[in-house]
């Protein structure tokens, strides 16, 4: 015979209401999990600058420059780090206009080891340390890409004028009209506290908090564009950014009469590898959670990025004859940012027709339309990362719709995806695409102009003909 202990059950009953009762009320918790994958991915960004962007464009300039492009990238590393500090997260991710933020965190006032930042989910936060470090690599490796398009002819005090600038009044302000908005938590209080509401009063007063919390976001953000890691704020911007440099600094000297060939397509394969596997950190990352959307956006990185190599080196190969290694190289990169964007957006198989039309639309413009225009875009930054980009970001429009293995996209107002529209989805996209284009294409223009006044923007013939390394730096890359 067993005896039942009836004041058992009682204390677990009582266990659970308290429980439940303290959950309701409680902050919302970090995730150690979120947590480490975002610390994971904040270095995996980090890797895809410095080495590895800096190597890939290292080994595609010529011996005589290859220091000057690493000294290049590594500033920028350094001086965006520090600007990010002292006022550029304040800008880009608190709220202030619909255009860029204010200075309430400015020298990171009231981020502490204790301070939270939201993710995509309800009451599921990550350390705000973490998030200010993981937004902090996007910022300084998008200047880093611009560098590409005039290397070998452009005075690093130039460049070290023109990056604090750019970032402070082109970078900032887009991802802020990108990215920035009141976030999960916020929008699930307002929308409790509407269904809560009693009377009409009440009800007014909530709707006038809500509408209050989702108009607390960055332009582009209300026009309803979508991107998920970067497509607009990183690659276009920089793409644009980098075509405008080249056009205005002028071409290298004996171009299209000199062979320039790149010096060691050996450390340009190493940086390439490392940026694929760093940009596992930037798409999978921008999940912000240890989820299943981050898995989808490795997913989809994977994919994208090999069929955009096989499209490249295959049109490459019916086209020229032979298949190359840069081709392969290049085209890997342009699978990489075009499904920027899209990574937590797509379904894989659409990952994949993302990447081969990719492929063959950045060959297009790096030879093709390159050719018949004639400007001198040193490494191809227009050509891959503002062409690739605006793939990538109107495909992104495409390929999130349900129907087509995509997401959909997640309103936090009903708490379930929205219904798919193809047109308002692609009107959102253009605005996102156009808005960048227009921002950074004009605002660089003028930096540069600026810039030229100041410290003047190109490097005399000689000291191009020298090289850079010597000339700027009074050191080698090989002493043999």
């Amino acid at each position: 015979m067993t005896f039942k202990r009836p004041y058992s059950a009682g204390l677990a009953a009582l266990a659970v209401g308290l429980f439940a009762a303290t959950a309701a009320y409680a902050e919302p918790t970090v995730n150690k999990g979120d947590n480490a994958w975002m610390l994971t991915s904040t270095v995996l960004v980090l890797l895809m600058t410095i080495p590895g962007l800096a190597l890939f464009y290292g080994g595609l300039v010529r011996s005589k420059n290859m220091l000057s492009v690493l000294m290049q990238v590594f500033y920028c590393v350094c001086i965006v780090t520090l600007i990010w500090a002292l006022y550029g997260y304040s800008l880009a991710f608190t709220g202030g206009s619909d255009f860029i933020g204010g200075f309430s965190k400015a020298f990171m006032m009231g981020i502490t080891p204790d301070s939270k930042a939201a993710t995509f989910s309800v009451d599921a936060n990550i350390s705000e340390l973490v998030y200010f470090c993981f937004q902090m690599t996007f910022a300084a490796i998008t200047p880093a890409l611009i560098v590409g398009a005039f290397a070998e002819r452009m005075k690093f005090a130039a460049i070290a004028l023109f990056i604090p600038l750019w970032v402070t009044l082109i970078y900032f302000p887009i991802a802020h009209m990108v990215w920035y908005w009141a976030g999960p938590d916020a929008i699930s209080d307002a929308v409790k506290a509407l269904a809560a509401a009693a009377d009409g009063a009440a009800k007014t007063a909530a709707q006038a908090k809500l509408d209050e919390v989702n108009a607390d976001a960055g332009w582009i953000f209300k026009k309803g564009a979508i991107d998920f890691a970067g497509g607009t704020v990183v690659h276009i911007n920089a793409g644009i950014a980098g075509l405008v440099g080249a056009l205005l600094i002028g071409k290298r000297v004996g171009y299209g009469k000199e062979l320039m060939a790149p010096h060691s397509l050996t450390m340009t394969m190493i940086g390439a590898s490392l940026l694929w596997v760093g940009w596992f950190g930037f798409n999978a990352g921008s999940n912000l959670e240890a989820s299943g959307g981050a898995a989808l956006a490795m997913t989809n990185s994977f994919v994208a990025t090999a069929a955009a190599a096989m499209a490249w080196m295959f049109a490459e190969w019916i086209v020229k004859g032979h298949p190359s290694v840069l081709g392969a190289l290049s085209g890997a990169v342009a699978g990489l940012v075009a499904v920027t964007p899209a990574a937590g957006y797509a379904g894989p198989m659409g990952a994949i027709v993302l990447g081969l039309v990719v492929g063959v639309v950045c060959l297009f413009f790096c030879t093709v339309v390159k050719n018949a225009l004639g400007y001198d875009d040193s490494l191809d930054v227009f050509g891959v990362h503002c062409v690739g980009g605006i793939v990538g970001a109107l495909g992104t429009g495409i390929l999130v719709n349900p129907a087509l293995g995509g997401t959909g996209i997640m309103d936090y107002t009903t708490g379930k995806i929205a219904d798919y529209d193809f047109a308002a989805q692609m009107i959102s996209q253009c605005w996102g695409v156009a808005t960048t284009l227009v921002w950074s294409g004009i605002g660089s223009a003028i930096l540069y102009k600026v810039v030229d006044v100041i410290v003047g923007l190109r490097v005399n013939v000689e000291t191009e003909r020298e090289g850079l390394d010597v000339t700027e730096h009074t050191e080698r890359a090989y002493n043999m």
